[in-house]
């Protein structure tokens, strides 16, 4: 398993032909969120954010990549602004299933606001009809810990 130190050190090479593109084309969304995800998945969450941020200054409407940095500042330990990018996200797209889901659980684990990821998940429900069974379950399930462990 390699440390946190050598997945750095991996992604930065990975990213550097890109980081050499954007030097030309630093307004580039698609190569920013090529970046951003290479930190991500080793685990440079502040890295990747700050990949995120400059392809949303180009395209704010990308939910899904206000999603992900979203994703990065909750393992950053930024709650809040976890949070309002989610929000942000809604203020786009209301159904999104997955801002919806995440805002859930950040509430629900981040903030420990029990009615908060309730309310979250309920409007992701009502929203989504189409969820497949087995992500409906899911939520279903959280929703259920939560009630349960709110009421003991």
């Amino acid at each position: 398993m390699p440390s946190l130190e050598d997945m750095k050190r991996m992604a930065n090479v990975e990213a550097e032909p890109l980081l050499a593109r954007l030097k030309d084309d630093p307004n580039n969304s698609d190569l920013l969120i090529q970046v951003g995800n290479i930190y991500k998945s080793t685990h440079q969450f502040k890295e990747a954010v700050d990949f995120y941020n400059k392809a949303l200054q180009v395209h704010p409407e990308n939910v899904a990549i206000r999603t992900e940095m979203a994703s990065c500042l909750y393992y950053i330990g930024d709650v809040d602004g976890a949070i309002n990018e989610l929000q942000g996200s809604l203020q786009y797209d209301p159904k999104d299933a997955n801002s919806l889901f995440n805002l859930g659980m950040i509430k629900w684990q981040g903030k420990k606001d029990s009615k908060g990821a309730l309310a979250a998940w309920r409007e992701l429900l009502k929203a989504n009809p189409q969820l497949s069974a087995d992500r409906k379950a899911t939520v279903q399930k959280l929703m259920s810990e939560v009630e349960r462990k709110g009421s003991s």
